[in-house]
């Protein structure tokens, strides 16, 4: 290779943004990975957050569901599960019949249920609604989301969103002190680079693997070459961990379980990431919603359940905590098209091996509702607020701009 081509590669190396793993994954990669703890060495105490965004708006009254209350069977006369089909979560209350995974996590006393979740003058929209709990603001103008102000309190912490196809990264993430890569598989950690030609690309590759043999006075594109090397070595050992992975638990063949597959590789791979963001839905279900729902659920449940045995199975299980939330919930009457709509009050589900089993507040009321819709008398900032201060030791009211009671969603 001429001096002068190899001087031009070394440029286009530096200015593709000195790390240049796709989408922009940072260069906490090289940084954290001989650095971070194993389960039970010192400092696998730092806790593991998975949040689990189940969009279009779930409905928590067929998820779940007062069996024995007779206003239910009312209220839902096509869409109605009746006691012999649930899964008892006690003897008022039971989960969808879908949800034999999480009946399972419950009987393992690795499922909260946290009850009757909202927040004040509940909003039908799905987009305003959405920016609400992902903001953790009833603010119009809020911009930074609550995992990324999270971020700022967890300096040098690696985290991920785990997307789909097309999917633009959550606000939930927005304004962390880093950008957080939105990633679909492992392979999208070979470095990329700036060359257009095959050619060009195995020599720009030359370059970064020669660069450690590099001598002479330090300078700026010594660094760039320095920090590419490192990146590129994290990610050649991610896609050999990509390749070598043997889960101990059985993933369903769906989106949720590859990416949740896929979260519990980059935990096992000791990069020292500590939250993680998913998305599964839609769960707009306006009409002919038995059949929809059933299956989202089933996705929901078979996914978390093999994850959470997974890291279970790897020492992992009281580290990680899993959070889901939906923006609102449905109406309380089904309509006319064998669905429902737009609702406000839902509940949220956590897995983990430090949480209270089973559920925490009480159902909704089938018969005081507001505007049709179940109301709620825990706010959603209440559960951030626990989560925060109490799982990722975060002080919550600089998350959250003001402090919130706190309910009992982990054991004493």
């Amino acid at each position: 290779m001429s001096a002068n081509r190899r001087d031009f590669l070394k440029s286009s190396l530096a200015g593709a943004g000195l790390v240049t793993c796709s989408l922009g994954a940072p260069a906490f990669l090289g940084r954290t990975a001989a650095a971070a703890p194993k389960a039970g060495k010192p400092g696998a105490k730092d806790t593991i957050l998975v949040v689990i965004e189940l969009t279009g708006g779930n409905d928590g009254l067929n998820t779940v569901i007062p069996f024995k209350d007779a206003e239910y069977a009312k209220l839902r006369p096509t869409l109605r599960q009746t006691q012999a089909q649930i899964k008892k979560i006690n003897d008022d209350l039971g989960l969808h019949p879908s949800m034999t995974g999480f009946a399972e996590l419950l009987h393992d006393n690795a499922l909260c249920v946290v009850q009757g979740v909202g927040y004040p003058n509940p909003n039908q929209s799905h987009f305003r609604s959405m920016d609400i709990w992902q903001t953790a603001s009833l603010a119009e103008s809020a911009s930074e989301g609550w995992l990324g102000k999270a971020l700022k309190g967890l300096p040098g912490v690696p985290s991920f969103h785990l997307k789909n196809d097309n999917e633009p990264s959550p606000l939930a993430l927005d304004g962390a002190p880093a950008r957080v890569p939105s990633i679909k598989t492992l392979e999208e950690f070979q470095l990329q680079v700036a060359a257009a030609s095959g050619a060009d690309k195995k020599e720009q590759r030359e370059v970064i693997e020669s660069a450690a043999k590099s001598s002479g006075v330090p300078s700026l594109l010594d660094f760039v070459q320095r920090t590419a090397t490192n990146t590129y070595a994290s990610s050649r050992r991610l896609q050999e961990i990509g390749k070598s992975y043997q889960p101990k638990a059985t993933y369903p063949n769906t989106a949720l379980g590859g990416r949740l597959k896929l979260a519990a590789q980059l935990i096992d791979a000791g990069l020292g990431a500590r939250l993680f963001y998913v998305a599964h839905g839609n769960f707009d279900t306006h009409a002919t919603q038995a059949p929809a729902h059933a299956n989202l659920l089933t996705q929901l449940s078979e996914a978390v359940t093999a994850f959470f045995k997974d890291l279970s199975e790897r020492g992992q299980r009281d580290r990680v905590l899993i959070m889901t939330f939906s923006e609102f919930g449905r109406r309380a009457k089904e309509n006319g098209s064998r669905g429902t709509d737009h609702g406000s009050a839902a509940p949220m589900f956590l897995v983990g091996g430090k949480v209270k089993p089973g559920p925490v507040g009480d159902h909704p009321s089938l018969t005081k509702l507001e505007l049709g819709n179940l109301k709620h008398h825990t706010d959603f900032r209440q559960v951030y607020a626990a989560i925060l201060d109490k799982w990722l030791g975060v002080p919550s009211k600089d998350v959250l701009g003001a402090e919130f009671a706190q309910p009992e969603i982990f054991r004493s």
